[in-house]
């Protein structure tokens, strides 16, 4: 905790920061400066010398600090975006960005700089000062892109192209289950078809994300016409953009308006959702109207379950990739699996969750052979 007055805080990476009004803009807004350091007395020293030039210095109207634009950004995207985004552009702006970029003017800023700021999140960001991932880089780049396409729009001249910075993004291999796997997995849930369970079979056959499948609630289902209605996901978020926020567990429609979406169940599903209805109402997990199970904890349920299965370690997101794969295996209409998982274009489907095993890749290869067949 602060020592009331002081705004100096002890970082979770174990370093000291204290806060400091750095200036004004030309509106009388507040623009604040940080000192880094070892220890607390350490600390307060650099605050109180950073305190003593900078208390009256007021940034003139014609100088553009990044700051103040990327605040006005920041503040105009809270106007069409979720609180969990919000969360993730705060989170970002305050921890990578704003520490290098918000003194700078959009004038002082060049490629050299940005790939540098890039080289250094890669090799020492993040809390334990060991690198950031790929994507997180590339996340956070795309948000001073944002900034610096705001600010152009407001007629500031940009010295720099944001978009000539690429960071190289290595695809990862995602987790999916061979068929093997996935039958032991649903006998393993047809002997112990308890909700959670109950909740992975589902997700395994329609493809659900985890987010989903805990929002999902008995009146969703419709078993005349043999469908779910996703209109739902439950999710954890920061209630407070600041030092040591805390959390809270929110139900909020899906991340996009095509994740809204019916989705026929199959026979057998169907029938095994009838057999253990325990209610009429409430969330499918729990069979509860009020108490739910939030997605942490349905990960770490999923992965007890494959452990007692006997099956190799897995994310829960494993299961959407295993019924997208499974579905080309079938032939299914592309156009048809890309709106039962909610995607926005078929490209997202086929390049993000179509992992084509090697089985499936020799079948289409011995079609060939009838080119060569003897007549």
């Amino acid at each position: 905790m602060p020592k009331k007055g002081e705004n100096i805080y002890k970082r979770k990476d174990g370093r000291w920061e204290g806060r400091y009004i750095k200036s004004h803009t030309y509106t009388g807004k507040i623009i604040y400066g940080y000192v880094y350091a070892k220890t607390y007395r350490e600390a307060k020293i650099k605050l109180k010398e950073k305190r003593l030039p900078c208390s009256s210095q007021v940034i003139k109207k014609d100088i553009n600090l990044f700051s103040e634009l990327a605040t006005e950004w920041f503040e105009s995207v809270k106007l069409h975006t979720k609180v969990s985004t919000q969360n993730k552009y705060y989170n970002m702006l305050k921890n990578y960005i704003l520490p290098e970029y918000g003194s700078k003017t959009f004038d002082t800023i060049t490629h050299e700089f940005i790939e540098e700021h890039c080289k250094f999140l890669l090799e020492s960001g993040g809390k334990n000062g060991t690198g950031l991932s790929a994507k997180t880089v590339s996340d956070t780049l795309s948000i001073i892109r944002n900034i610096t396409k705001f600010a152009n729009k407001k007629g500031i001249c940009i010295s720099y192209d944001a978009n000539a910075v690429q960071i190289k993004q290595n695809a990862k291999s995602m987790r999916v289950l061979n068929k093997t796997e996935q039958t032991q997995l649903c006998e393993y849930i047809l002997e112990k078809p308890e909700p959670c369970n109950i909740g992975i079979l589902v997700c395994l056959f329609t493809g659900l994300r985890i987010g989903e499948i805990c929002a999902l609630r008995w009146e969703d289902i419709s078993f005349s016409d043999q469908s779910i209605y996703i209109h739902h996901t439950l999710q954890r978020i920061q209630t407070h953009q600041d030092h040591g926020g805390k959390t809270k567990v929110v139900t909020t429609t899906p991340k996009s308006a095509c994740s809204i979406r019916r989705i026929p169940l199959p026979d057998e599903i169907s029938d095994i959702l009838v057999s253990n209805q325990k209610s009429s109402s409430g969330y499918l997990l729990t069979n509860d109207d009020f108490k739910f199970i939030e997605p942490r904890t349905m990960q770490n349920k999923f992965k007890k379950v494959l452990k007692s299965a006997g099956i190799a370690d897995a994310n829960f997101h494993a299961l959407r990739h295993t019924f997208a794969t499974r579905c080309i295996e079938l032939g299914f209409d592309v156009k048809s699996l890309s709106e039962i998982l909610g995607h926005a274009t078929v490209n997202i489907t086929m390049n993000r969750y179509v992992h084509p095993t090697y089985e499936m890749k020799k079948e289409n290869m011995q079609k060939l052979s009838e080119l060569l067949a003897v007549k």
